[in-house]
């Protein structure tokens, strides 16, 4: 009866008229995250390309891109903080007014890093600024991952979560093709001295007019009808309320925070290596045109942006285990192969290498944003799911820069970052292998096996 109650419920929600239909909530989630992941990678394209100058000037250019992408991992390292914070109040008081906040965060950070004055200008305050600025895209991206799958996953009623969940996930792509694509139109309409003075501005401060779009969205949307429901629940039953949603998952959910961790490092990992790493490694190592990188940067987010919804389709028809190890084991198979091509310098293969990469990676991709909070129960979905991602993505992507860029200079060879990614792949197969498959259970269950388990063992103690 009470499973009934929640499915008519739901569905009452998300049909075609309401606030809560699947295109609207779709359609919030998908702008809202790519935006913010606009804001992410418009500063890691900085990073790499005039941060080092205008921010940390000095002899040794080496030592100016360090310092550049440590600030870049700034925003990765932070992004677990702003997850149990806003997982917190995300499983306290809903998912949508936090997603809100998110968006605002990060619009505003990025804006602000288009009017910081440079190190010539104010000196050693200019970095400060800048690494502030990042800690607070870090915190605001950190707790709007986990908001945007939710809101999809738990509107879902037709079982294809995996397919829709896989929308929120093309938010990457379509943010890095955002900013990458205004970053090669501001450097084809500037000259060189152009875009050092100025230019690199603009795609942080258009960010002002992007977050009001997305604000626009976002402020329509209704609450999940999962997480209602159960809060309709838990009015009857105050006794079952998670008070401390981080440390029930701590206790309660640590094989799941681990394996979500272990099953997103590497696609993580893969993602830079094959989308990012080339504006490094292409131009500084291979000394290849700016131009030719950042469009097949560009390219490779066309790509995933075409492959993810695909295996997202095919993860509800075959499981998400399948799909997710399929993907990382073609990404070992073409690591070393994608550095090949790169070697090769031949323009049409360094074109075409990071979109091939990058449609790899979408198997591993696509999955995530069903498989993870399907790990987790209702109460505590926010938090776990978002902990468990972000935690991920300090390894996966805040420190990834740095890693592959020393590995690049102790070998003078790319392949020795196909290594790399390949140890943290096989991680992500193990990690994978261990979880249980979640492709048909109802969000209503997801995750009350853990809990039941521990309330056992408790009831056997006593």
């Amino acid at each position: 009866m009470t499973g009934t109650t929640i499915k008519s419920s739901s569905a009452e929600k998300t049909d075609g008229t309401s606030p809560n239909s699947m295109k609207r909530v779709v359609a919030a989630s998908f702008v809202g995250t790519t935006l913010e992941y606009y804001d992410f990678f418009a500063y890691g394209t900085a990073a790499s390309i005039v941060f080092p100058m205008l921010f940390f000037p000095g002899s040794d250019p080496v030592a100016g891109l360090l310092l550049a992408l440590a600030t870049y991992a700034v925003g990765y390292v932070v992004r677990p903080l702003g997850a149990a914070l806003f997982g917190h109040f995300g499983d306290k008081i809903g998912r949508k007014n936090v997603l809100v906040t998110t968006l605002l965060m990060m619009g505003l950070a990025s804006a602000l890093v288009g009017v910081l004055p440079t190190y010539t200008t104010i000196g050693i305050a200019a970095p400060v600024m800048l690494v502030a600025l990042r800690f607070i895209q870090g915190l605001g991206l950190g707790g709007e991952w986990g908001g945007a799958a939710l809101m999809v996953t738990e509107s879902d009623t037709s079982g294809r979560r995996g397919f829709f969940g896989s929308l929120v996930q093309t938010a990457a792509p379509a943010g890095l093709l955002l900013s990458t694509g205004v970053f090669a139109l501001v450097s084809a309409l500037t000259t060189d001295e152009q875009f050092l003075a100025w230019g690199w501005r603009i795609p942080f401060l258009a960010s002002f007019a992007l977050v009001a779009i997305g604000l626009y969205i976002r402020v329509q949307l209704a609450e999940s009808p999962v997480f209602a429901e159960a809060e309709a629940k838990e009015e009857a039953q105050r006794q079952q309320e998670v008070k401390a949603p981080l440390l029930h998952v701590l206790k309660h959910y640590k094989k799941e925070l681990f394996l979500s961790v272990g099953s997103r490092i590497g696609s993580d990992i893969a993602f830079y290596v094959f989308a990012m790493f080339i504006l490094v490694y292409g131009t500084k190592n291979l000394g290849l045109d700016e131009s030719l990188v950042l469009a097949a940067s560009t390219l490779s987010a066309v790509a995933q942006s075409i492959a993810i919804p695909l295996f997202g389709s095919l993860c509800d028809k075959v499981g998400r285990r399948p799909v997710m190890i399929g993907g990382a084991i073609g990404g070992i198979l073409y690591s070393f192969v994608f550095f090949a091509m790169l070697d090769s310098k031949i323009p049409f293969l360094v074109l075409i290498a990071p979109a091939i990469g990058l449609s790899i990676v979408a198997a591993m991709y696509a999955p995530i944003a069903s498989f993870i909070p399907e790990l987790f129960a209702t109460k505590v979905r926010y938090t776990g799911s978002a902990v468990g991602f972000q935690l991920a993505g300090v390894f996966g992507g805040g420190f990834a820069p740095l890693i592959a860029l020393e590995l690049v200079v102790l070998t003078q060879t790319g392949f020795s970052v196909a290594g790399y990614l390949s140890l943290t792949l096989v991680l992500m197969i193990i990690c994978v292998f261990l979880a249980k498959e979640t492709s048909k259970i109802t969000m209503e269950d997801a995750g009350s096996d853990s809990d039941k388990s521990q309330q056992e063992k408790l009831q056997e103690k006593h």
